[in-house]
């Protein structure tokens, strides 16, 4: 991460803003010899952390006009607050972007080569920023107050006569609350609630539309009632406003890097969860909804993750690899314990393992049976 951040520098779109507990002192200019220099006695105490470094984005408001001194102490009392303040770390500052925001780089292991405590990092540091914003007057990155607790929400009832005013008031919450980048990620959502939503196309007079339907659904997604156009509900809840809706989505989850606290709590979920229950256990307690889709043989083929506290829905293979279908399915269902130790290595080293086709899975999986049957035997 050190290269990520010199590169931005080099390129103009970034500036260092300092270290602390590092060779550099209180030099201004960022040297990379030196910032190796401080890294390197952490390294090579290190007895078993595999993924070593602890990299952090700050997300400011951009209604916010923060000084680089101001960036400095919000950077210098969250690593305290986190446990890191006794580490070394690098504070970057990016304009790369509408909003101005930092970047910090430090390691997870202390000088004697332990791993520092990280249970629920995620969840902490969401926690202590809140309360920063707080602090020291900002405006809140994300509006929490205006974003609905799911649990405290009703499905959609089929079976009663107001059926348009349950779907139009579901739909709207859902869409002033959350963000989905994709009408795939705004189907998993709404389908929490018994809702399901579906693009038609028509010709009318040579001409092309597109359209969208939503309808009520049972607890197991099977459709019920009588569908309700857009049309009829409003033009805030039809094709094009949802195009509108995608795209703005999509650049509000890139620019505000909100996407990195919900990776961070499925990567943690899986390194501490055994099983597929757990593991969604594991990320209800982050507020978070993991919902998993299966084939009827019971492999996982989707996996959405549903941020309640950043107000974000995103498939796995958009927050990586690591976090995607694919991986779940080999970290809960390998068939050896060895196989499942090289799955969690995988994980913690961000998903750097040899990709596969389906295919090859399938075939790597006969083969290992194949094997234990000629052991019993």
């Amino acid at each position: 991460m050190l290269y990520y951040n010199v590169e931005k520098i080099e390129r103009g779109e970034a500036s260092f803003l300092g270290g602390r507990n590092t060779l550099l002192g209180t030099n201004e200019t960022f040297d990379m010899r030196l910032a190796e220099e401080t890294f390197a006695p952490y390294l090579a105490a290190n007895r078993r952390t595999k993924q070593v470094t602890f990299h952090v984005s700050l997300n400011p408001s951009p209604e916010d006009r923060l000084t680089d001194g101001m960036l400095r102490e919000i950077a210098r009392e969250y690593m305290e607050r986190m446990g890191y303040g006794a580490q070394p770390y690098f504070v970057f500052k990016h304009s790369d972007i509408a909003r101005e925001h930092i970047h910090i780089v430090s390691l997870r292991v202390d000088a004697d080569g332990r791993k520092l405590p990280h249970d629920f990092e995620a969840r902490r540091s969401m926690e202590i920023l809140r309360d920063m914003e707080g602090k020291y007057g900002l405006h809140p990155a994300v509006n929490v107050a205006a974003r609905p607790d799911l649990k405290s929400l009703r499905k959609v009832d089929y079976t009663s006569s107001d059926i348009k005013r349950q779907l139009s008031s579901v739909v709207r919450m859902l869409l002033h609350s959350y963000h989905c980048a994709t009408a795939a990620e705004l189907r998993t959502l709404l389908s929490l609630f018994n809702v399901s939503l579906e693009e038609q196309q028509a010709t009318i007079r040579g001409h092309s539309y597109t359209g969208v339907v939503y309808r009520a659904t049972t607890d197991e997604g099977i459709h019920a009632g009588i569908p309700i156009r857009a049309s009829d509900i409003g033009r805030d809840v039809g094709y094009d406003a949802l195009q509108r809706y995608y795209e703005r989505s999509a650049a509000t989850i890139r620019s505000s890097g909100q996407s990195d606290y919900l990776r961070d709590a499925v990567r943690w979920s899986l390194q501490h969860a055994d099983s597929e229950e757990e593991f969604v256990r594991q990320m209800e307690r982050q507020q978070v909804t993991a919902v998993l889709r299966h084939t009827p043989a019971g492999r996982i083929y989707a996996a959405t993750y549903i941020d309640h506290t950043e107000g974000i829905v995103m498939e796995g293979t958009q927050l990586g690899r690591d976090c995607s279908a694919y991986m779940l399915e080999r970290h809960f269902n390998a068939p050896q314990p060895s196989e499942r130790e090289s799955v969690r290595t995988g994980l913690t080293l961000n998903g750097l393992i040899n990709a596969c086709t389906e295919e090859e899975f399938e075939q790597r999986q006969r083969r290992k049976r194949k094997k234990r049957k000629r052991r019993k035997s």
